[in-house]
């Protein structure tokens, strides 16, 4: 038997080497997380690439790095500059309004809005006489909104920089997928048996069924928004689909970001009754299915109560950000797993001691 002082030694060494590798990888959990999400997500089109390459690992890895590249990070670059853009026209547009004040009169159409028509031109003519009060009014739209899109052009050059690490780490993932996967199966044999598999299958089912669920949502709100991109005559609308798309994942900003700009476009235009059925159209169509859309998809394909879904959702989010989207809902399912486990054994030891 060891000294004790030995064994303290040791026991020191093997936690300072466990928390030297968790300050390393601390900072790249979030990505590395999402990395695996999406390799268990896409996991069935990575084993058909496989078989069609004869099992060559690398081949197939960086087949499915590139298609993620072209299908994600490419158009996610696109969509940073043409948020920049939007910016500077949105900056442009309202310079004049600042520099000059507003006109005398105010526009026909909001003179004749019923019963509310006679204040907004009182009020109009108020602020064209008084440029302190009118730039007042400025700041509290423009500072907010401001904010918004470069807030929204942060979080997307931050989600491209994200996702091209994400896919760097994919590579390495799918590549060594076999070896992972055997490791994981008998950890998970050997500190659970049989309830350890199950376990690890209902993670598995229920993440890509979180996945299916936000990306059939987005995909919904995306097709919904095109539509009406199209109805309306916005220019751009493939742009404007792939971002709605983008934005609908996005738990705090959505796309109404998206639909507003687009809304506010027409209305710059003098499209003033497009620019309605826009606003009409994201609040009631596009926003609207991500209320009952996401909690059906993601219950179905998860095999798991309504309820415990759109908490366990609602709840990673607040707690671990977007990847507790994912997080959420899979801690919730297995910690239901093991609760009826543990009732079931309950159970079954009264059971076994009643007398006969």
């Amino acid at each position: 038997m060891q000294p004790r002082h030995t064994q303290y030694a040791q026991f020191a060494i093997v936690a300072a080497l466990i928390v030297g590798c968790i300050a390393v990888l601390l900072p790249f959990v979030g990505t590395l997380l999402f990395a695996v999400v999406i390799a268990v997500t896409t996991w069935p089109l990575y084993t058909r690439l496989v078989l069609l390459f004869r099992q060559r690992h690398t081949l197939a890895a960086l087949v499915m790095a590139l298609l993620l590249v072209v299908l994600l990070a490419i158009p996610m670059s696109l969509l940073s500059g043409n948020l920049t853009g939007a910016i500077e026209m949105v900056t442009q547009y309202l310079r004049p309004l600042i520099e000059n004040g507003l006109p005398a009169e105010p526009p026909a159409w909001l003179v004749r809005l019923p019963l509310i028509g006679g204040a907004i031109e009182e009020y109009w003519h108020t602020l064209a006489a008084s440029r302190e009060e009118l730039n007042a009014l400025l700041r509290q739209f423009v500072d907010p909104a401001r904010k918004l899109a470069l807030t929204a052009v942060k979080i997307s050059a931050q989600g491209l920089l994200q996702l091209l690490l994400v896919i760097f780490f994919l590579f390495f993932i799918f590549r060594d997928a076999h070896i992972y996967g055997n490791a994981l199966l008998t950890a998970a044999r050997k500190l659970g048996g049989p309830l350890g598999e199950r376990m690890l299958k209902l993670a598995r089912g229920t993440i890509t069924g979180v996945m299916v669920g936000i990306i059939g949502t987005a995909a919904a709100q995306a097709l919904v928004g095109m539509v009406g991109y199209l109805i309306a005559g916005v220019p751009g609308v493939m742009m404007l689909t792939f971002a709605t798309f983008i934005f609908a994942m996005v738990p705090v900003i959505g796309p109404t970001l998206i639909w507003g700009g687009a809304a506010f476009w027409l209305y710059g235009q003098g499209q003033t009754g497009w620019a309605v059925f826009m606003l009409l159209w994201g609040m009631l169509g596009i926003s609207s299915v991500d209320n009952f859309i996401k909690p059906i998809l993601i219950s179905r394909t998860a095999a798991q109560p309504l309820l415990l879904i759109v908490v366990g959702v609602f709840g990673g989010v607040l707690v671990f950000g977007f990847i507790g989207i994912f997080l959420g809902p899979t801690l919730l399912a297995l910690g239901q797993t093991l609760i009826r486990e543990w009732i079931a054994d309950k159970a079954a030891d009264l059971n076994y001691s009643e007398p006969s």
